[in-house]
């Protein structure tokens, strides 16, 4: 009875197996009702995020055969549930019931002793309702620190196989780094990933590495990123695992630099970059650290030339016919179909 009028106020997605003890050291009234009015608080100080608090109360009857005088009996000691006609247990929140269980000596009951019965119930349920959230009103926001940890997220379906890695590589490198546990599952087209750890250190790295790999960046974003290669037109960062943008040169300082090196940047190092660009035909991140600097005062844009101006490149002479070239060798032309390809092998 105490599980069923609690099991209910429990999320269906609370990632936990609950156990609930109740030790009963002495009873002169309902065992089972006590436990639901402790199970709650013991609930609510360890965490659980319970939809309503239930309280409980177990109510009695006494009445003689062939007379119409009754009573209704609230919160029965022993004598009266061994005496009585009676023995009706409810559980309910403030908005309702959540169990109930009833046990009659009598031949019946009349609806107008089961309404009094019911209402009287409620009355005596808000009573010690009120009582408990005296106590505790709410769920803790944050589980008891003896608590092991257990959350539940979902990913998109696409980005399984990218926490996981190739042969369960990246998957069991953040077990490894954060002690913590996880599994993921597919489950109606999309992944449902579990992380266990006996601490929320561990929980919150292991879900910041998960986060990280699914997360998409978004341009006008800054991100702490990490240098991993050096070039001489500038620099590539990781700004999320497995995801690179180039650190242009000219995006690293607002003064004019001949190499990168000259910014003090080696691989390896940690440094802050805002996402200016995503090309949308290859999908490269393009960089920069100077836009978080301050401009220098009176600085001045250097101006652009366009990819178009290189120059007078001078009048290309025209290539002889048949592809000769002007040493009078024969130049080596990509056969344009089938039957062009054969007819160069033949000529060959």
């Amino acid at each position: 009875l105490a599980w069923r009028g609690l099991k209910g106020q429990i999320p269906e997605d609370f990632p936990y197996t609950v156990r609930l003890v109740s030790q009963i050291l002495e009873s002169n009234g309902s065992s089972s009702m006590a436990t639901v009015c402790a199970g709650t608080l013991a609930l609510m100080d360890a965490g659980v995020p319970m939809k309503a608090p239930v309280s409980g109360i177990a109510m009695g009857l006494i009445k003689n055969p062939g007379e119409e005088k009754y009573a209704v009996l609230s919160d029965i000691l022993g004598d009266e549930d061994h005496l009585g006609d009676m023995d009706f247990k409810t559980t309910g929140t403030p908005k309702g019931l959540t169990a109930t269980q009833m046990d009659i000596k009598c031949d019946g009951l009349s609806f107008e002793i089961l309404e009094k019965a019911l209402m009287q119930a409620k009355a005596g349920r808000e009573h010690i309702l009120k009582c408990m959230m005296e106590t505790i009103s709410e769920p803790r926001a944050e589980m008891k620190p003896q608590v092991p940890r257990i959350i539940q997220i979902e990913i998109p379906k696409e980005f399984i196989g990218a926490v996981i890695g190739p042969g369960g590589k990246i998957i069991q490198q953040m077990q490894e780094d954060t002690g913590a546990t996880i599994t993921i599952d597919e489950v109606d087209g999309v992944g449902k990933v579990q992380i266990s750890a006996p601490n929320k250190d561990a929980i919150d790295a292991a879900l910041g590495k998960i986060k990280s790999i699914v997360a998409i960046p978004e341009v006008g974003e800054v991100y702490e990123g990490t240098v991993r290669s050096i070039m001489p037109y500038g620099c590539f960062v990781e700004i999320m695992p497995g995801k690179d943008g180039l650190l242009h040169i000219s995006e690293i300082d607002w003064k004019r630099l001949e190499t990168v090196e000259e910014a003090g940047i080696k691989e390896g190092d940690k440094i802050k970059v805002k996402l200016m660009e995503i090309d949308p035909k290859t999908g490269k991140y393009k960089l920069s650290h100077r836009i978080l600097l301050p401009k220098p005062e009176g600085y001045v844009e250097r101006e652009r030339r366009p990819r178009g101006e290189r120059g007078d490149r001078g009048e290309r002479r025209p290539r002889r016919e048949g592809g000769e070239r002007r040493d009078g060798r024969r130049e080596h032309r990509e056969p344009k179909d089938f039957n062009d390809s054969l007819d160069h092998n033949n000529d060959i």
